[in-house]
């Protein structure tokens, strides 16, 4: 019985050691903080696209989910502090280019975080018209900066 649960917790610490992925430095820790963070973005701008489709179906999970996405937008760039990127040793899907061309990121995320805000003004108003527009706006500056600061799938 002790063996067991001796392996188990063995298992257990080896499975989530190996889930982070990275160093347990403060750069492997952002590092893989930053990958939870684009996840988290990743499922609401799903679950957004999702509601707009559908012809902006449910309009409470539609703002919510905008004033999430508006939210996490405004601490994209906190996301990429010196010592997280690729340069630096750490397993991540971000290119150097966040970190040796700080005014082009700089540029895309400010891009990004203003039609967050839009869309997020949209939502809230209600303005189901202008849902779909305004989606195709904000996923195309989520692509705009994969295209540039992402490694490709």
């Amino acid at each position: 019985m002790m063996l067991a649960r001796t392996l188990v917790s063995a298992v257990l610490v080896l499975s989530l050691s190996a889930c982070q992925g990275n160093p347990d430095t403060l750069g492997g820790r952002a590092a893989d903080a930053r990958h939870e963070s684009f996840e988290e973005l990743g499922e609401a701008m799903k679950a957004l696209g999702d509601e707009v489709k559908a012809g902006a179906g449910d309009l409470a999970l539609i703002r919510s989910k905008a004033a999430e996405i508006n939210a996490l937008a405004v601490r994209l760039p906190e996301w990429f502090p010196a010592g997280s990127g690729p340069q630096d040793g750490m397993k991540t899907d971000t290119l150097a280019d966040v970190w040796t061309k700080p005014a082009e990121f700089k540029a895309a995320s400010d891009k990004f975080t203003a039609e967050a805000a839009k869309f997020n003004s949209l939502a809230q108003a209600g303005d189901k018209a202008a849902l779909g527009p305004g989606m195709q706006a904000l996923g195309g500056t989520c692509k705009d900066c994969h295209d540039k600061f992402k490694k490709e799938d």
